[in-house]
């Protein structure tokens, strides 16, 4: 009886896996690792270390992952360290949003990263009414908007907040093309991260910015006071090793009745834009703060504008605040005729 012969089983076709979609898959998912992370998978073989090799040229390339209209690179001629790694906001961030949706953020992909989920604005906080519907306090301009008497209020601003500037909101009829909405585009000069060997990653211009110029906000995570304490604490043991450098500023605005001032905390050690790279000088740097209030936004914004004609190649500095005597405060570089030596910081 002859049996019939079973033809052996077929295995894959080495033709039927594509390396091009592998390589796609990768290029997901590589974006999302941290620097030790990449690190060790270009241990792994050959193509993962030539595909963190390019994931760290375009990291490295801007630091905003296309978030801002201009790329704003890293330039080390020092050490081997090509960026600084952090989460990028544009605007700050409510501790709901940033507790729970950036806990990474995709950086250095081929593709386009600019529709990245990181736009949770200060701006979005409003102010409600007894309903709890958004109370509208905004201008009905439909176009721009006109200084004069009977121009737009919220170019006239309102009586009792010194030293504060006023735009137009979300509340507001009016565009973002606004002329009233300086601050609300992003940074529109071109910056440069450069490393040095004493202040370590600083922030410079990469173009010529005229006085009275915006230059960007300082952007990160909105916390509680009791928060910002707490960090603050933590932070200082951390310093004291010299090896970290904290982003943590504290703002006040003293309201109009003059019997009480709103307590700003952003923190831009992890989470933040490339302000978090502009150091201190003594003598007040060539930039100036100004809280900006957005017609109905509860919170203002903290914006820096260059405060005297800046040069291409200039770093760009401000003034901390008043210095706090403490024998383990970090050193201060800044070189100025009136340097005290040791960096402000805040009084927990």
């Amino acid at each position: 009886m002859n049996k019939k012969m079973q033809s052996p089983p077929t295995t894959p076709s080495k033709r039927n896996t594509s390396p091009s979609l592998f390589f796609r898959c990768l290029d997901l998912v590589l974006p999302w690792l941290t620097p030790q992370e990449l690190a060790m998978a270009s241990l792994t073989c050959t193509t993962l270390r030539n595909l963190s090799k390019s994931i760290t040229l375009r990291r490295a390339s801007d630091a905003s992952r296309s978030l801002e209209p201009h790329p704003i690179p890293f330039h080390n001629s020092l050490d081997q360290h090509p960026y600084a790694y952090f989460i990028y906001t544009p605007s700050s961030l409510t501790p709901s949003s940033s507790s729970s949706s950036l806990l990474r953020q995709p950086w250095g992909s081929s593709h386009h990263e600019s529709d990245s989920d990181t736009r949770t604005e200060t701006s979005s906080l409003r102010f409600v009414d007894e309903s709890g519907n958004c109370a509208s306090s905004g201008c009905e301009c439909e176009e721009t908007c006109e200084d004069g008497k009977e121009g737009c209020p919220c170019v006239v601003g309102f009586a009792g907040f010194d030293g504060v500037v006023f735009e137009c909101g979300p509340s507001c009829g009016c565009g973002l093309s606004c002329g009233n909405r300086l601050t609300q585009s992003g940074i529109q000069v071109k910056l440069k991260i450069v490393r040095d060997r004493r202040k370590g990653w600083s922030l410079y211009a990469d173009q010529f910015i005229p006085k009275g110029r915006f230059v960007c906000e300082y952007a990160g995570e909105l916390l509680t006071t009791k928060e910002s304490r707490l960090r603050q604490q933590m932070y200082d043991e951390l310093s004291s090793g010299g090896h970290f450098s904290p982003a943590l500023l504290v703002v006040r605005e003293h309201l109009p009745s003059k019997k009480a001032c709103l307590r700003l905390n952003i923190d831009a050690t992890r989470i933040g834009n490339v302000s978090r790279f502009i150091n201190h000088s003594c003598d007040g740097g060539n930039l100036s703060t100004a809280l900006v209030r957005s017609s109905g936004a509860l919170l203002p914004r903290l914006c820096f504008f260059a405060s005297d004609d800046i040069k291409v190649d200039e770093e760009l500095t401000f003034s901390y605040g008043e210095t706090r005597l403490n024998s383990k405060g970090l050193r201060c570089f800044c070189a100025s005729s009136c340097c005290v030596g040791i960096l402000p910081s805040e009084q927990t």
